[in-house]
Formats: C-alpha cells, structure tokens, sequence
C-alpha cells in the first residue's frame, strides 16, 4: 500500500528519470476525484491510445469525450518520447478489472489471466497513454518504447516497487488488447534493467501480441438474468457474465457506469433494449420498445465490438 505522490514529486522523479516533461495546462488539478477516491496506488499501466498525431492525442486525452469525461490518464507518451502531464489524482483510464491481477501486482508475484472486471483500477494505478494507432502496424518508435521504460522505472523507483508493478490494459481487463505492438514481459525486462541501474543490452523489437484470450458469455444464462434480475429483491448477481454485458453497455454510453453491479436490473434491461433499438428491432407491436432480453443476434455483435464471445 503506497501514498500517491504529490503533483510536484512526481513531475521532479519523471524528470530525474532523464524523460522530457510538458506540462498542459492545470494538470496538478484536473482530474476525476470528486467522483471517487485516488489512492492507495499500486502500480504503472501502460494504454496505446487508438488516436494519431501528437496533439490531438493529447487534447483528446485531456479532454475525454462525451462518454468518458477526461483527464483519461495522467501523461501521454507520444511517439517522439516527451511525456505530457494532462491530470494528476484519479483519471478514467483502467475502469474495472481483475481483483486477482490487482492482488497479484500488490505482492509482486506472476499476473494470472484476468477474467472478471469487479475492482476500480482508476484509483489503484498511475496510467499513461502512449500514441499508437493500436491495429498491430503503426510502429513503435525506439524514443517512445524508451521513455514507457523511463516511465515506468521511475514511478517504481520512487514507491520501491519491481518492474512486476507494471502491467498493461490488456493484462487488467477482459477484452481489453492495449498496448497492442509490443510484449508487456519485455517492457517489464526493460523496467527491470533499468532499475538495476544498467541499460538494456540491445533494444527491444516491437513484436505482435498474441491474440488475448477473450471473456465468454453465456447467452442462455445471460437470458435467463434479463428475465429473471428485475423482479429481485436488492440487486443479487445470479450470473457473473452479466459484468461483461454491462461493462460494454458502458462503453456504448447506454448505462451509466455507477450501475455496472453484475445485476441484470431494469437499468441493464432498458439499456439493452436501446442497444437493440440501435440494431434496428423494435418491439412486437408498433410503437412497442425492444424487449431487452438479448438475443442472438444483438448480443454477438455487442461481443464482436466489444471483445466477447457469447455461447449458448
């Protein structure tokens, strides 16, 4: 368990590091506290961005976007190796994750496959953004890699944490893929020569990830929540897969994050039916909404969007 560092600590150990800093703006107080708490942290996560050029990357990262209010990490890490400071204190950049990963990253032991999305990661981690298209081909460039390892080294450093302290997105969430273009082992392999105190021997070579195992759903259990959940009393989880459901709902903007509890109520049911409605059904009779039981159909091409397999 760590403090978080002061505004002012954090930007003099990222330069110490020999990183090149901007600052943007307010950044020592923008950030998302008001909405729930930063600290303690425990770790460095790692985002490639799906955005290109330096200064739209940045803008978008401080600003956010009408689904996802920024700062969406604390710096961003463009491909000419400067980091920009765009927040400081809780961002909205790991959203839930694994508790087993979160345990894992605490004890600094080997991560397992995460496979559940329950543990708020935004106020657990320092996170940063790196400028990366994120389809496997647009290049890592060798200041950007180096400075992800600088970036790392020195968070770690200051809290006496081991390279084990960093993970990717990918590697926190179900579904998720960033950093997609180089392998987190051989960054954390970086992180740790680094903080040794030697170089790398010879660079890293950005290479493929192997294709991330994908969270499955249940589309029979999953039915049997959307019809089964509303009627409840409390708010009982009766199938774990509906997290996974509702966790793309949030990221389609449908449902609002503060109701991704697992339990397939009248909120999940109605964002369901407006997720359907997008696809084009309606329901039996005119003017009828969708019914928000999801189908087939809907529910593999919410998984196909959203990183999910759904079975029967």
């Amino acid at each position: 368990m760590a403090d978080p560092m002061s505004p002012s600590r954090f930007l003099q150990r990222l330069r110490a590091e020999g990183l090149t800093v901007v600052e943007v703006g307010d950044w020592e107080d923008h950030n998302r506290n008001h909405v729930g708490p930063w600290g303690p942290v425990h770790g460095v996560m790692i985002h490639h961005s799906v955005t290109k050029g330096s200064a739209a990357t940045v803008d978008i990262c401080r600003r956010g976007h009408s689904s996802l209010p920024g700062p969406l990490c604390h710096g961003v890490i463009t491909k000419d190796g400067k980091v920009h400071l765009v927040g400081y204190g809780r961002t909205n950049h790991a959203g839930l994750g694994d508790p087993d990963v979160l345990r894992a990253v605490i004890n600094e032991t080997a991560l397992p496959a995460d496979n559940e999305a329950t543990v708020d990661g935004n106020r657990h981690f320092y996170g940063f953004e790196c400028e990366n298209l994120g389809d496997g081909k647009d290049p890592w460039p060798d200041a950007q890699l180096e400075a992800i390892e600088r970036v790392s080294a020195a968070i770690t450093r200051y809290h006496g944490w081991d390279e084990r302290s960093v993970i990717g997105h990918l590697e926190w969430q179900p579904g998720k893929v960033d950093p997609r273009g180089f392998a987190m082992a051989s960054m954390r392999a970086r992180t740790a020569d680094r903080l040794d105190g030697a170089k790398p021997a010879t660079p890293v070579t950005p290479t493929p990830l192997p294709k991330p195992t994908k969270p499955v759903v249940d589309l029979s259990r999953l039915q049997e929540a959307a019809r089964t959940n509303p009627s409840m009393k409390g708010t009982p989880c009766t199938y774990e897969g509906v997290r996974i459901w509702e966790t793309a709902l949030v990221d389609e903007g449908l449902l609002a994050k503060r109701l991704l509890d697992g339990h397939f109520g009248t909120a999940t049911k109605d964002a369901t039916s407006a997720w359907q409605e997008r696809l084009g059904y309606r329901g039996r009779r005119p003017g009828q909404p969708a019914d928000g039981i999801p189908g087939r159909d809907s529910a593999t091409r919410l998984g196909k969007k959203h990183g999910f397999t759904v079975v029967a």
